[in-house]
């Protein structure tokens, strides 16, 4: 039995949201695509939000992933800027439970790991390494794109393993899961 799925991998960000997309046949990796959405033209910052939204839904009807895999946001010292980048994680996340995608997060540190075998890769490095894996004949200028392709081979990696990170099915089971968020 050859199974066959498809991974979305989305670095969520309110300035570039990059992601990327890989085919699953059997236990081998095949490239579909990677690109980005840029948003520093908006200066509504919902605005922004809404056009995450849009584009996961639309990479969602388009491509019909089975998985998303998206890249938590890492906890630096501007409240502001995690407030942002915690809303567009959380939009991205919004549009595959809309459409009932299961979703997974990764830290940034475990995807670097996964793609490199180095937790505190550059994205340089994790960039040139999936292009070696993906047979990738040149590479973009803005390197939010790999780290969104990097987000799906990191799932890729990591499938079947039992901590892989949050997974969601649905609401109900990010709620289940988040019982301490809700009021």
């Amino acid at each position: 039995m050859n199974s066959e799925k498809i991974i979305l991998g989305i670095d969520p960000g309110t300035t570039i949201m990059g992601f990327g997309l890989i085919k699953v046949v059997g236990k081998e990796m095949q490239f579909l695509q990677l690109n980005e959405l840029k948003l520093s033209k908006y200066d509504d910052h919902y605005l922004r939000l809404k056009y995450i939204f849009e584009r996961t839904v639309e990479l969602i009807d388009n491509y019909h992933p089975d998985e998303i895999a998206i890249e938590a946001p890492f906890f630096g010292k501007n409240v502001q800027s995690m407030l942002k980048l915690g809303r567009a994680q959380g939009v991205a996340m919004a549009a595959g439970l809309s459409r009932q995608v299961p979703i997974t997060e990764y830290s940034p540190k475990k995807i670097k790991m996964a793609i490199t075998g180095n937790g505190n890769a550059s994205k340089e490095q994790v960039a040139k390494m999936l292009q070696s894996l993906l047979q990738l004949k040149e590479l973009p200028k803005n390197l939010d794109s790999t780290d969104g392709l990097a987000a799906a081979v990191c799932h890729f990696y990591n499938a079947g393993k039992v901590d892989v990170g949050k997974s969601y099915t649905g609401w109900s089971a990010f709620v289940k899961q988040n019982e301490d968020r809700v009021e």
